[in-house]
């Protein structure tokens, strides 16, 4: 495994032990394989993240999209592959602490104030005490807490607990950020602010790494995403590129061939009534209502069109049934880390190790 990361490295130009510098990719894999007993996971998840960039994981149930995020924060360990974070193999210790990480499902003491929560994740994140205070004043103002610092958290609204959440986060300065359904429990005014905090991370150059099914949010606040589908990457894409593909759809009636006379100005589609023109240039429209029109079929309406996230994403994945997950490969979250289906528990390198055993 150490040798392994050691080729990624030397590809990247830099050693994997080398702390992460910035000409590194944020996090690099290569052919990540997770197994649990007779059940397969992760099959060969291949991807690279830049550093700075706020990057969106997505997949449908059971893509294997939690198990990725175990084994990039090394709470798992793989079967076999390769893999970088911040320019170092997976799992090792000191990156952790350049780490921030939100999990999806998390509770904290309802009895504790939100200073306390955070005074005590500094401890645990080794945190210098000198700077507790200021990282904590920090952390409350950028999530919007510092008002409510000293209330206790079973007082909060859901929406409160996952802002705070963030604010955990947040503790230490983290160069990379992993955020696991982050705006899941929020009404549109909480997304929007979670929004807004993304927006700072980036400002700020630190990396963000999204994983969620909300393909809205994703598309307002990624640079790039990867579809994940049955444990490996389908597709990258880059949101600047998806979003300024040009298209039209137009109302036509009285003309059976209306398809066939479009597909000149672009690629054709149907949507029930309407004809879906894409890849036409803005100026080609005019040309392509006329061509209609004097071929004998009526115009009744000419809307542009821009492709979304979500059609691309139901494109790549074939509108498979949501939930639905391919034979031999487990749903995330089926088989808890440590503990296979079977029920016999594989064996794992000691902490700290980088030996990895199947």
């Amino acid at each position: 495994m150490a040798a392994a990361n050691s080729a990624i490295a030397r590809e990247t130009g830099s050693a994997a032990t080398d702390g992460g510098g910035m000409g590194t990719p944020a996090i690099e894999t290569r052919e990540l394989r997770k197994q649990f007993g007779r059940t397969v996971a992760l099959t060969g998840l291949t991807m690279t993240v830049r550093r700075g960039e706020v990057f969106g994981f997505l997949g449908p149930n059971g893509a294997g999209k939690t198990t990725a995020v175990k084994l990039l924060l090394g709470l798992s360990r793989p079967t076999a592959g390769e893999g970088l974070v911040l320019g170092a193999p997976l799992g090792d210790l000191a990156t952790r602490q350049r780490i921030g990480y939100l999990p999806e499902l998390f509770r904290y003491q309802g009895w504790m104030t939100a200073h306390e929560v955070l005074a005590l994740h500094c401890e645990l994140a080794h945190v210098p005490r000198a700077t507790w205070q200021a990282e904590i004043d920090e952390a409350l103002e950028l999530v919007g807490l510092a008002e409510r610092s000293n209330d206790r958290v079973e007082t909060y609204s859901k929406g409160m607990q996952q802002r705070l959440g963030l604010g955990v986060a947040l503790l230490g300065k983290p160069e990379l950020v992993v955020l696991d359904e982050p705006t899941s429990a929020l009404d549109p005014v909480g997304r929007q602010d979670v929004r807004e905090i993304i927006g700072s991370l980036r400002a700020r150059g630190v990396t963000v790494f999204l994983n969620s099914h909300l393909l809205t949010e994703v598309e307002r606040v990624c640079g790039r995403v990867a579809i994940v589908d049955r444990g490996r990457v389908v597709a990258e894409l880059s949101m600047a590129e998806l979003l300024q593909q040009k298209g039209v759809r137009v109302l036509v009636t009285g003309l059976e061939n209306a398809r066939a006379i479009a597909g000149r100005f672009g690629q054709t589609s149907l949507d029930g009534e309407w004809l879906v023109v894409d890849a036409i240039e803005d100026a080609n429209v005019p040309a392509l209502v006329a061509e209609l029109v004097a071929r004998g079929g009526a115009v009744h309406a000419v809307v542009p069109a821009r492709h979304t996230l979500e059609e691309r994403f139901l494109s790549l994945l074939g509108a498979a049934p949501d939930g639905a997950a391919p034979d031999g490969v487990a749903p995330d979250g089926v088989a808890p880390d440590g503990v296979a289906p079977d029920g016999v528990a594989p064996e794992v390198a000691p902490t700290g190790s980088t030996e990895v055993r199947p």
